[in-house]
């Protein structure tokens, strides 16, 4: 009868389909080979109709099991969630959140945000951390982060994200740094003599990523987006500044942009971003919620 069928047997199907044999299912579900085969057999038992075709040596999924696995994959999805769900409401409030604030999220309005609402959270305790470049994802894939403000793949499953704001990255120089007039067709070839000032990545297992660094060339490493800054400022080096930071400077002209047709600069568009597999506590929670409130309230 379908009212006595188990997870067990549910997710040891799905292991097989997935999987494409029975070994590899058991290898994904820490059980034995005999274990996933039995469970597997008593469900088509229930069910009464074949779901795996065993008569070759791969197993093959039958007409009957493509479409009863269709149904297993979103009941077990659906599962998950309410697996989920209970954790959440088995949470109390949460001791601490870790946050983390990449290298290129403006600094003053994300902790003015961060204060506004940890001013009404008094009994949790905010770990904050700065990264660089890879830094904030792969605390965030290690776990070692609730929440991260930064740039991601958009694309990965894994995360759920509340877009932001885009932040334009444009090449400047300090006046007198260049031997040369700047114009729209300063080419690379043109800078290779000149000191390149580069964010170093934070990450520390993750392989370093570098963006807009400039093969051939001299160049120097900071930590953080102000240094770097200051660095061009003097006239110590060039490199790609987010536009938040450097407008005051283009205006007074003490920063020259250097973009045009081969220096480009880029846009890249920051998010709040968490992992979206795990469960959430409720101050968690509230915070994702505040930060989407605050978002639609200042884009009215």
């Amino acid at each position: 009868m379908i009212n006595n069928l188990t997870l067990h047997q549910l997710r040891c199907f799905d292991a097989v389909v997935t999987q494409g044999s029975f070994q590899a299912a058991a290898n994904q579900l820490f059980r034995s080979q005999p274990t996933v085969f039995a469970a597997v057999k008593s469900l088509e038992a229930q069910v009464g109709v074949n779901l795996l075709d065993r008569s070759s040596y791969r197993v093959k999924v039958t007409d009957a099991g493509r479409s009863f696995h269709a149904r297993t994959r979103v009941f077990l999805q659906e599962y998950g969630k309410l697996e989920n769900h209970v954790t959440q409401l088995s949470m109390g409030v949460e001791s601490e959140l870790r946050v983390v604030i990449g290298d290129l999220c403006p600094l003053t309005e994300t902790l003015n945000l961060l204060r506004r609402f940890f001013d009404n959270c008094p009994g949790t305790r905010l770990h904050l951390h700065f990264e660089a470049i890879s830094g904030p994802w792969e605390r965030l894939n290690d776990g070692d982060a609730d929440l991260i403000f930064h740039h991601i793949d958009t694309s990965d499953p894994s995360l759920e994200y509340i877009n932001l704001q885009n932040v334009k990255l444009i090449p400047v120089v300090a006046p007198n740094f260049l031997s040369f007039p700047i114009t729209d067709a300063i080419s690379p070839e043109q800078m290779r003599d000149y000191v390149q000032c580069v964010i170093r990545d934070s990450a520390r297992h993750s392989a370093p990523r570098d963006y807009y660094v400039m093969e051939g060339t001299r160049s120097w490493t900071v930590s953080d987006q102000l240094m770097k800054k200051e660095v061009i400022v003097q006239g110590m080096g060039w490199g790609h500044m987010p536009d938040f930071l450097i407008e005051d400077e283009l205006r007074s002209g003490s920063l020259l942009s250097i973009a045009g047709k081969y220096l480009r600069g880029g846009q890249v568009g920051l998010v709040a971003a968490r992992n979206r597999n795990i469960p959430h506590g409720p101050v968690a929670e509230l915070l994702w919620s505040y930060i989407e409130d605050h978002l639609h309230s200042t884009n009215r």
